[in-house]
């Protein structure tokens, strides 16, 4: 074989492994990369700063117990079923609650308790995802803030920390509540910050938050924010509800007209 044969095969073969070592070089690259973008997802929402949170006036409330407010003996009772996330009970919240609050909670005629209807979104999701066979265990920025409210119950600064969740919202699953900024809001409401990280990292409320959701579903609460309005007629459970954030106006008839059926209007 002459040498410039085998030189010529010589170059070749080395073409060869220089292509191949190349080629490792280049897939080694991309799993470094792969790596490096994974890390970086796992840690970016670590260090991203957190939007501001703003500081809020709770106002007062009368006879507060946890998640309720007003006289337990009020005549009427009215439950809500609510999400911190929904534009609508956000509606609810700063228009008509106060009037509602004004002139029923203060003065004795209602006791009003906020129920979560968190696990609405997850529910359907949860539910579309089984129906296409691939079951998953979603999780939404309403069920945590839920959480985080009733941690704050916790401590009686229920409606201090429902007022200032519902003055920091970004919009759906946007990063208005996630761990850090939550813990951000328990500050802004005086919370001792031991007892909330304990109570909302331990989820010592999810059996409680999932329980408010069944409850809601079984009074046919099919939207947020929904109230299902409670009182006796001569010892009979009367039942109303109002669906949606309606004007004060329309809690106001429903109530004047339970109050003249009890008899105290």
């Amino acid at each position: 074989m002459s040498p410039d044969r085998k030189s010529k095969r010589q170059e070749r073969r080395d073409k060869i492994l220089q292509q191949e070592k190349r080629n490792r070089l280049i897939m080694i690259g991309f799993v470094v990369l792969g790596a490096m973008l994974l890390v970086f997802a796992v840690i970016w929402p670590l260090l991203k700063p957190i939007a501001e949170v703003s500081a809020v006036d709770p106002g007062t409330h009368p006879n507060a117990k946890d998640n309720s407010m007003g006289d337990p003996n009020a005549p009427i009772k009215i439950e809500e079923f609510a999400d911190f996330q929904c534009p609508y009970c956000e509606r609810f919240h700063k228009e008509t609650e106060p009037l509602l609050k004004q002139y029923y909670i203060d003065t004795g005629k209602v006791q009003f308790v906020y129920r979560s209807m968190g696990n609405f979104v997850s529910d359907n999701i949860a539910r579309a995802a089984a129906a296409q066979g691939t079951p998953t265990s979603a999780k939404t920025e309403s069920q945590d803030a839920a959480l985080a409210a009733y941690c704050a119950g916790d401590q009686n600064k229920f409606w201090e920390m429902h007022a200032i969740l519902f003055g920091n919202v970004l919009g759906e699953d946007a990063g208005s509540f996630t761990d850090k900024r939550l813990a951000a809001i328990a500050e802004k409401a005086n919370l001792d910050m031991n007892q909330f990280n304990s109570c909302y990292s331990s989820g010592k409320f999810k059996d409680r938050v999932q329980q408010d959701f069944q409850d809601g579903q079984a009074a046919n609460v099919t939207g947020t924010p929904g109230f299902i309005i409670t009182y006796m007629v001569n010892g009979e459970t009367k039942t109303d509800r109002i669906d949606g954030a309606e004007p004060f106006s329309t809690f106001q008839q429903k109530l004047e007209a339970a109050l003249n059926a009890i008899g105290t209007g």
